[in-house]
């Protein structure tokens, strides 16, 4: 026999943490978190995080548990999840993956590895100090466009942690590109 892993997918305030809960308490399992924001600590404002009453004993994993100042990558979350998949399987219990972030879901369904990729401080402290003016967010949001045009047509021309993002990746996999080529 194979063993399950249960996966509940959907946007905040969908319901998916109290369906979770119940299903954990008919099941015997155990809740992992796939939520981009609920990983890290002290931030429950605007990340609708589940609260110790709303656990109800079930125990949760990937929830408040890495500082707002460290990194935490997809990579991170794959290995993360997968060692806490084999801990709930190893107790005889059904591990149940919950959240809304697609890109930690489909890591981890999907077998994707998603390589760490070493990034610039200085280019990251240049983006996001343009990024706090209008128009400099403004052309970034452009570049980003014509770097990616299908990842930029699914965030805001707001969302500068996001469009930061996209021109460091393209900064970084291009330069990895150009040192191979050598």
């Amino acid at each position: 026999m194979q063993d399950k892993v249960i996966v509940i997918a959907g946007p905040t305030a969908s319901g998916k943490t109290s369906l979770s809960i119940e299903l954990a308490k008919r099941i015997n399992g155990e809740i992992i978190s796939s939520d981009s924001m609920q990983i890290y600590k002290d931030m429950q404002i605007g990340t609708a995080k589940v609260t110790e009453e709303e656990m109800d004993g079930i125990k949760h994993y990937l929830v408040d548990c890495v500082s707002p100042d460290q990194r935490y990558t997809v990579s991170n979350f794959k290995a993360d999840s997968e060692k806490a998949i084999e801990e709930i399987l190893t107790k005889g219990k059904t591990p149940i993956v919950v959240g809304g972030t697609g890109l930690y879901i489909n890591s981890l369904i999907y077998g994707i590895d998603y390589p760490e990729m070493e990034f610039d401080e200085t280019y990251r402290n240049e983006l996001m100090k343009k990024a706090e003016t209008e128009d400099g967010l403004r052309e970034l949001y452009e570049e980003a466009c014509k770097i990616d045009s299908e990842a930029s047509k699914n965030i805001s021309s707001n969302d500068r942690k996001r469009i930061v993002r996209i021109l460091e990746i393209y900064k970084a996999t291009r330069n990895d590109k150009n040192r191979t080529r050598d």
